[in-house]
Formats: C-alpha cells, structure tokens, sequence
C-alpha cells in the first residue's frame, strides 16, 4: 500500500482551477486532498497525515518510518546540498501600516480572539489613550487597507476597539504609570486629541506635564465640533478623565497669548502646541448679510452649549465634508422641517466619507449635487447648476435654479489660528496659516514642537492622536539629548503573499442602528455597539497577515520532521529572555529546503531566502 502525506483544503471550484498558482510545487500538488466541511468560524486549518491509493486517511504517528522520502537529487526546490531555507518572520499587516495612530491592530485582535479582553485593551494603550472615542469617529482607514476585502468584506476593527473601550469603562481598567519621574516639564497648549494623546504619552515616560486649554471644557472639537449623537459625552469625558488621573494638570479657560512669557513663567523644558481648527472658512456670496447666516463650527458649538437657536422651518448648509453632515443632521434633530445640503461637486468627490452622507440621507436630509450659491436675497438662493468635467472637476453650465431656506449654515472647512506665534524667531507658515514642521514635528524655534490641526496634514482624531503620540517620543528624544531612532520599516503583507485557499468566506457582524424615527428626534447615540460573541467572531475573522497564529500547519506539513513545536514554558522564557514570541522553530539538520511549510503558510510567516543569506527578520513594531 502506497502512503503519502496529504493536505486538507477547501473544495472549491476556484481552488482547482488555481492549484498550480497557488501551490507551485507539483510535489504538494498531487498531495492535496479537498475537504468539504467548514469550521466554526469559517476557517479551513490544514492538517497532516497520510492517504493511500485507495482514498483512506490515516493520521498514523509512526509515519516517521512508513512514509516514502523524497528523491532529493529530482526535487525542485532542492538537491543533494540545501540551497535554500525557511525561516520565520514578522511582516506588517496593512491594517497596521495603514493606521494614524500607529496601532499594531493584528496583535490585538490576536488577544481578543482568546477572549483576553483587557489585555488587548493595555496593548492598543500602548500607541491610543482613546479607544473607546475612536471605536466611535475613527474613519478606520485600517479597514479599507483590510486584506480580508479580496476575500469577502473587511474585519470590523472600529467596530472592536470600541467594544475593548466600552468594557474599559464599564470595568474602570486603569494603566499603569510606574516610570520614574524624569525631572522634565512640559507644555501642551491645547487639550484637543493631539494635546491629550502628547500629553498621555509624555506622562508614561515619566515626564511631568501641563495642558493649557483656551475653552471651558477639555476635548476640543471632540467635544464641540462632533455631535452627540456620534460621540456621547460620558464616553469622552471618561477617557479624559482617565489621563488626567495618570498625573496629567488640565487648565481650562487659559488661553495663551505670549507662548514664550508661558513657557518661561512655568519652568517648562519644552512646549507642544496642540490648537485645533476652530475658525470657519467663509466664502464671498453677495448679499449674503441678507439672510440669516451661521458658520458651521459656531453652530455645532451653540448646540452643544444647549443655546436656543430659532433656525425656521428650512435649513441649508453649503459645503460637502463631514462637518457640513453633522451640521443637516442636527439641524434635523432641533425640529427643522426640512435640511438641504447644497455642494458643488458630486457624490464621488465629496470629502465626507460615504456613510456620512448615507445616514443623513437616511434621516431625510436632502442632498443637492453640482449646485453652487451665487446670490441670497432674503431666504431666496440663486444657485448654478455645475457639471462635471473629464478631470472630475466642476464646471459652471450658465444654467439656474431657486431654492430657498430661512438659515444658510456654512460648512466650508475650518481654519487654525496662529497668529500668536508670529512674533516667534525661527517659524515658518504656510499660506493657510499653518504651522511648518521637520519630520520630528520640530519647529524651527528649538524646543517648540507641533502636530494636528495646525500643521499641514488631514484633519482627524485619529491622524490628531498619531501626531501626539510621535511628538512625545520626539519630544522625549530631544530632552534626553539623543536622535529619535525610528523602528525598521517592514515589508507589508499584502493579498497577493497569502494563501487564501486556507480561508472561507465570512459575514461580517454589523453594529446595530438606532431606529430611523428616533434618530431625528432625539442626540442618543445612533451606532450600538457588538455584542461580546460577534467582537470575538468578528476578530477571528482576521487573516493574521504576515505574522503566526500558530495553525500548526507547518509543524504537520513537513515531510522532514524539521519542525519543531515548543512548549508554553519554552515559549514563555524565550519571550523573557529575548522579547520574541516563537512558537515554532526549524531544525535545520533535517530540513531539506522543499518550501513545503512556506506554501501551506496561510498568512506568510515563513519565508525562503538562500542558504547563504539565511537570517532572521526582526519583529514588526508599529511606530
């Protein structure tokens, strides 16, 4: 009786059509057997063991002395001498690579997975002091980087930080602040998402530091500029309360005006400025005094101080990005009759994020496309019907229409005011007002350094946290008179370095949504958080791109033997003594270098260099 090792694989047509792509070795080829059955959580795990000609499985542990070994001197990928070798690696996840805040994402929905909940919630600490804020207003960038988006849909990643947020602080977890102080005081000027997250950063390596904030609240346009509805205060308020208990000072109601009077009166060794845009952009309408006009972020802020805003019956808001959204869909919540978005592109190139538009649509917003204002008389508006053209641009066809509204609320982006830093030796500004910085997010005033809204970049909480987080090592760096070394770059794991034929679709598990009629008549938070069973589903949907998730398949494939599997202990004390987690290692006295292990690898964390360039990658650290 003939016996062979085999390789259990998903049976589909699509994977028999690709054996050759996928498994370019016609050893593994004519060793794979198709599986039909699905596994919990959609996953098919490759498995070991032996068939023989007559179709019979036998997982037999004594294949060691049955199984025929291969003919080294005819083989592909190796001949009498090895020429080539496995060896395992850490490639960065795109979800990673793609995250403003620098999360290693992979890793912590790893830890979810074991339903290792606070852990997983320390580890996203280590690079985001707001998880359960960016659960919530992340535009979760990480997700459109996704893999799993070639297979079927994307891991719901803000979906899960929100949830490891939440339970946070329903179970009040707390992080730990055991450094030693460093004598060091810094100033934050601004307590926005920057100005938190520097401060945050600063204060767990020991430094002591000071937020001095212009506005009666802590949090920004967090607090001002995002509504409720999105972003409910207790949630906010918890998470600032939490960096504040770490040893953090917040001065509100202290606006700075002399920045260098500041740093000296407090002692400070170095300053963050941190000012977000709070300065609406306004555009020339003739006549436009005619009507009642607001600005964006003065409205969103009036509402949120609970002012009585007599608006009438209909509301227009001019502008397409996110800010003019939440502007219609507010409107709506105060019991206007109707809220019509006037924008003068299309959908496709609108700023918003799609479903922005998508839900306020949903709430029985009105969305005008390619239509610009051209004059108010009163609460009558003349606008122009725009086309586009060939480059994806506007461009005015002559042609009119008439709306009308009895408030116009302008949402055309938002300006940072820097105008106290102009008498400042050595800084330079953009066009726009913002801020110029080196890579270290330095200025050129030594000490002074700046991130977020004032300096040239997007404009996001999450991208306000990345910049905090980098100035706090920078700043750190500077303090201790030593370059900031940046970790090593990695290679990314996209698609095309995955075995995908080890996985199975896999529906995603959605948010619920608060009923459509309550919506628009109330600011209770829209988007329900998952359920503990669909967090742990959904992060066992992650492909684990690049890095082990220790699906034995490499230790049962090898025709060798030349894997070897080490034990918790092991893994355990390797870990303390070299900071590397290994579950697997290869004994390359048996190995042949056949690329078995590196075929079967679902997710590309072994790879096969030439035996004389064999080494070691090391580890994948988000930055």
């Amino acid at each position: 009786m003939d016996i062979l090792p085999f390789i259990l694989i998903k049976n589909t047509s699509w994977e028999r059509e690709n054996m050759e792509s996928q498994f370019p070795n016609p050893w593994i080829r004519k060793h794979v057997v198709y599986l039909w059955e699905t596994t919990t959580y959609g996953v098919y795990f490759a498995y070991s063991g032996f068939i023989n000609q007559e179709g019979f499985i036998s997982m037999n542990n004594g294949r060691h002395d049955i199984t025929r070994p291969p003919n080294l001197a005819h083989r592909q990928f190796s001949g009498p001498q090895r020429t080539q070798r496995p060896i395992y690696v850490d490639l960065l996840p795109p979800c990673n690579h793609a995250c403003p805040a620098g999360e290693n994402i992979q890793a912590w929905l790893a830890l979810v997975q074991q339903g290792q909940f606070k852990e997983a919630w320390e580890l996203i600490m280590e690079e985001n002091p707001l998880p359960a804020v960016h659960g919530r207003v992340c535009y979760h960038p990480c997700e459109s980087a996704c893999n799993r988006t070639r297979l079927d849909v994307t891991v719901n990643v803000h979906a899960i930080e929100r949830f490891l947020g939440d339970q946070a602080i329903r179970n009040s977890w707390r992080v730990n602040t055991s450094t030693d102080p460093s004598g060091k005081r810094i100033l934050v000027v601004g307590a926005g998402p920057s100005g938190l997250s520097a401060a945050y950063h600063l204060r767990r390596m020991g430094h002591e530091v000071e937020i001095h904030e212009a506005g009666p609240i802590a949090g920004g346009m967090m607090h001002f500029g995002i509504p409720k509805y999105r972003l409910p205060r207790q949630v906010l308020d918890t998470e600032i309360r939490r960096i504040e208990d770490m040893g953090v000072k917040i001065i509100l109601n202290r606006k700075v005006e002399d920045l260098l009077a500041e740093k000296e009166a407090g002692g400070f060794d170095a300053v963050f400025l941190a000012i977000g845009a709070h300065l609406s952009k306004r555009t020339e309408i003739p006549h436009q005094d005619a009507g009642k006009i607001l600005d964006a972020v003065s409205f969103l802020k009036s509402v949120e101080n609970g002012e009585n805003l007599k608006l009438g019956r209909r509301v227009a808001i001019y502008g397409g990005g996110n800010t003019a959204m939440d502007a219609a869909r507010t409107a709506k919540r105060l019991g206007v009759e109707e809220a019509l978005i006037i924008y003068r592109r299309d959908r496709e190139h609108m700023p918003a994020h799609a479903f922005e538009a998508e839900e306020a649509e949903e709430e029985g917003v009105k969305i005008h496309w390619l239509r610009t204002i051209k004059e108010i008389d009163h609460s009558t508006f003349k606008v122009e019907i725009m086309r586009v053209d060939e480059k994806g641009r506007p461009q005015p066809t002559g042609e009119f229409e008439t709306l009308e509204a009895d408030s116009l609320i302008l949402a055309l982006g938002q300006e940072t005011d820097t105008s106290f830093l102009k008498n400042i030796p050595g800084l330079e500004f953009q066009g726009d007002g913002t801020l110029i910085v080196d890579d270290n997010l330095m200025t050129g005033y030594a000490g002074l350094f700046a991130g977020g809204d004032m300096v040239p970049s997007e404009r996001t909480v999450t991208i306000g946290v990345g910049h905090g987080k980098k100035a706090a090592r920078r700043i750190d760096a500077w303090l201790r008179g030593e370059p900031y070394t940046k970790h090593r770059d990695h290679e990314i794991a996209s698609f095309d370095k995955l075995h995908v034929w080890y996985f199975t679709d896999s529906a995603q598990r959605f948010e619920g949504h608060l009923d459509i009629k309550l919506r628009q008549t109330n600011f209770d938070e829209v988007v329900d958080g998952l359920r503990r069973q669909d967090a742990l589903y959904e992060a066992r949907r992650c492909l684990s791109c690049g890095n082990c998730f220790e699906c034995d398949g490499c230790f049962g494939a090898c025709p060798d033997h030349a894997v070897n599997r080490r034990s918790d202990e092991a893994v355990a004390r390797i870990k303390a003594e070299t900071g590397e987690y290994r579950r697997y290692e290869f004994d390359y006295d048996l190995c042949s270098g056949c690329a078995v292990c590196f075929e079967q690898c679902p997710c590309h964390a072994i790879e096969i260099v030439p035996e004389k360039t064999s080494q070691e990658l090391p580890d994948s650290t988000p930055d």
